[in-house]
């Protein structure tokens, strides 16, 4: 085995196990109880109001995000910077399909929440992939991926509309995108300054998803706001780590031309 090839069989490995550990359990549909949110208050007439409203930070750091990729000297591949260019797109758009769904939650309108959010995964893994791992293989996977993180959000919304909802290919892509990049932070040294910012925006999105399950525990606590609304700050905020992690990248490149 050539010397390194390790790390890919490794992370080849990490993928295969998670895809092996959902693909062997039953279908999962999504559970109705999903769309009952602890926080449903009405403010100047738009109803659950906090959980609408606190989606305008993913506008706001997705735009702020594009801005930094395009225009600042990200150091590497091009492909790096279609990756990032590929996830800010879709946290901005998250704004919207967000808002959207937390108007009247169903599942038909969580469509347009998840298929932003599949957009963003694949293009952090991709711009991941290309920075530790292989930038020729991330131009191959770029844009198969995106289909595939589109496709899994579609593939769930149509096992719904036909009595069998099945959540584990979109769960692959959350989630397995997630571990991917974990296993690549672990396995690959870093070829630009600012993992920390990366390390940072991953912990805000796992304590994302804490804030999002204690939903209902949070609210209760002071009838302020609610554990989901709280979500989606964490989750921008994470995001944010990486719009800083590529400035700070920015910097260092500018510096070392001169």
């Amino acid at each position: 085995m050539p010397s390194g090839a390790w790390r890919h069989v490794v992370l080849v490995f990490a993928v295969l196990a998670c895809a092996a550990a959902l693909f062997t359990a039953a279908p999962i549909p999504q559970p109705l109880d999903y769309h009952r949110f602890a926080d449903t208050r009405t403010f100047a007439g738009v109803p659950n109001a906090l959980n609408v409203l606190s989606n305008v930070p993913f506008a706001i750091v997705g735009i702020v995000g594009l801005i930094v990729s395009v225009r600042a000297r990200i150091v590497g591949e091009a492909i790096e910077r279609r990756s990032y260019v590929v996830l800010f797109t879709g946290v901005a758009l998250t704004m919207f399909g967000s808002a959207w769904y937390h108007l009247a939650p169903d599942n038909d309108r969580l469509v347009w929440d998840r298929l932003p959010m599949a957009v963003g995964f694949m293009g952090l893994l991709t711009a991941i992939a290309a920075e530790r791992v292989s930038a020729r293989a991330a131009r191959v996977l770029l844009w198969p991926l995106v289909v595939l993180g589109c496709g899994s959000v579609l593939y769930w919304h149509w096992t719904e509309l036909h009595g069998a909802g099945d959540l584990r290919l979109y769960l692959l892509v959350q989630f397995g995108s997630l571990i991917a990049v974990v296993s690549m932070l672990c396995l690959y040294g870093a070829p630009h300054p600012g993992t920390g910012y990366l390390v940072a925006g991953l912990s805000a999105y796992a304590g994302a998803k804490g804030l999002e399950a204690a939903d209902r525990a949070i609210f209760g606590a002071g009838r302020i706001v609610s554990g989901h609304s709280l979500k989606h700050l964490a989750a921008a905020a994470g995001v944010a780590c990486i719009v800083a992690m590529l400035r700070r990248r920015s910097r260092g490149g500018q510096r070392h031309e001169q």
